[in-house]
């Protein structure tokens, strides 16, 4: 049986994917030409992780077209196969492990000195959003309507949206005010594990609740966007998310040790791993700052992000493109991206034998831990008559984690000098291609 991932796990490789290639397809805000034709842009990207871990291939087709007096219709469709291997949140140990899989049915097994990987890691996603903009009240405002869908073999995502925009100062300033609400359905492989239960011995039982749970998400987000002058755009947001329901991984554990760092060694059929357990709720807010500005060719784009959140993770994001204006329209865009974060106040690479059943929240996923991420890419686009371009991009992406433990402070005993969360490569082609049909 092959295992299908959790979308919380590959959330992060499609953010990931997102951020490689932001910008390329925006539904709202294009400029789409009056009349019957559709301006029409598609990519097709590819991600791939070093260590045969995570391989994705991700086509992207979106559409829209002015179906009457500044009024427009969008819809984008967004395909993903991702395959290959990932961490399952338990440490690297001296000796090898033995791991019970989802369903309860089979398991595999990691060599010492291994990160701990599910090798059978499959997943498909299909998603569709649309949205219809048109004016309100007067010429100076506008609003923006949308839906999505998005299906995946253990999850499912329902969400509507709706933007209001409005122009002041000879529209060189634009307010903007959007709510998004999403419901979210999760079905794990296996069923929802309990919190802190051992995962059991194959054929023995799994530590299983009910077969899927929910959650739902409302985002909030105020703007300003701001003519400097006839070369400088500036604009700022400001936004708020609250998170409700089910927040765990159900396919994320944390390995159970002792006082020195030593893994503890089963009992009867309980494995020395546990179901992690996170908060039910989830407060956000972000800041965002953006600077676009033109030079005599080259455009340059500057921004910044500042996310925090109650869960104690505090993120600096900073962005730089810049675009070289190359002859007959074709230009370079180089790109780089750095990102930091603070580990959530109960993430642990480990948790102690005596934390087990006293212990509120714990969990040794990676993604909430202390890390840092650098990415550098270079696109290429190249355009053709008739308002068509080719585009190309590729990007390096090197993915860092903090070796310090919350719990046991640095990894003794069982994992002596292992490396408990490896370092992260990964690189991401595109090709993207314009036009108007």
């Amino acid at each position: 049986m092959q295992l299908k991932d959790k979308h919380n796990k590959t959330k992060s490789i499609r953010e990931k994917l997102a951020l490689a290639t932001c910008a390329l397809l925006q539904t709202a805000g294009s400029t789409a030409q009056a009349g019957d034709e559709w301006e029409i842009d598609s990519a097709l990207m590819i991600y791939s992780e070093n260590d045969s871990r995570v391989t994705a291939i991700e086509p992207i087709v979106s559409a829209r077209k002015e179906m009457g007096e500044d009024k427009f219709f969008g819809v984008k469709l967004v395909l993903d196969a991702l395959t290959g291997a990932t961490p399952n949140g338990a440490h690297a140990s001296g000796t090898a492990q033995t791991f019970t899989r989802p369903s309860g049915n089979g398991s595999y097994t990691v060599a010492a000195g291994e990160n701990p990987l599910d090798d059978t890691f499959h997943d498909t996603r299909v998603a569709l959003s649309a949205d219809w903009e048109q004016p309100i009240l007067d010429d100076m405002s506008r609003i923006i309507v949308g839906g999505n869908l998005s299906k995946e073999f253990d999850y499912r995502s329902l969400g509507v949206s709706a933007t209001f925009l409005r122009d002041f100062n000879n529209r060189n300033t634009t307010f903007s005010a959007a709510l998004g609400v999403n419901a979210d359905t999760i079905s794990p492989v296996g069923d929802v594990p309990t919190p802190f239960a051992n995962m059991m011995v194959a054929g023995s039982g799994t530590n299983r609740d009910k077969a899927s749970e929910s959650k739902t998400i409302t985002d909030l987000m105020f703007g300003v966007t701001q003519v400097i002058d006839r070369k400088t755009l500036m604009q700022f947001n400001l936004g708020l998310s609250s998170s409700s329901g089910y927040m765990n991984d159900p396919y994320k554990v944390l390995t159970v040790v002792d006082a020195t760092g030593t893994r503890l060694a089963p009992v009867g059929n309980d494995l020395p791993y546990v179901y992690e357990n996170r908060p039910d709720s989830r407060s956000r807010q972000t800041f965002y700052w953006k600077t676009v500005h033109h030079l005599n060719e080259d455009v340059i784009n500057l921004a910044y992000r500042y996310h925090t959140d109650d869960w104690d993770i505090n993120s600096h994001t900073i962005d730089l493109n810049y675009r070289y204006e190359l002859n007959g329209g074709a230009y370079l865009q180089p790109h780089i991206r750095y990102y930091t974060q603070s580990a959530a106040e109960f993430f642990t690479h480990n948790i102690l034998d005596t934390q087990v059943g006293v212990a509120q929240y714990a969990s040794a996923d990676y993604r909430l831990g202390e890390l840092t991420t650098t990415t550098i890419g270079l696109k290429y686009a190249l355009p053709f008559k008739g308002n068509q371009e080719l585009s190309m991009r590729a990007e390096s992406i090197v993915q860092s984690y903090s070796k310090v433990d919350s719990a046991v402070g640095t990894l003794a005993g069982d994992a002596g000098s292992q490396d408990i969360v490896p370092d992260l490569g990964a690189f991401v082609i595109q090709v993207g291609y314009s036009f108007y049909w």
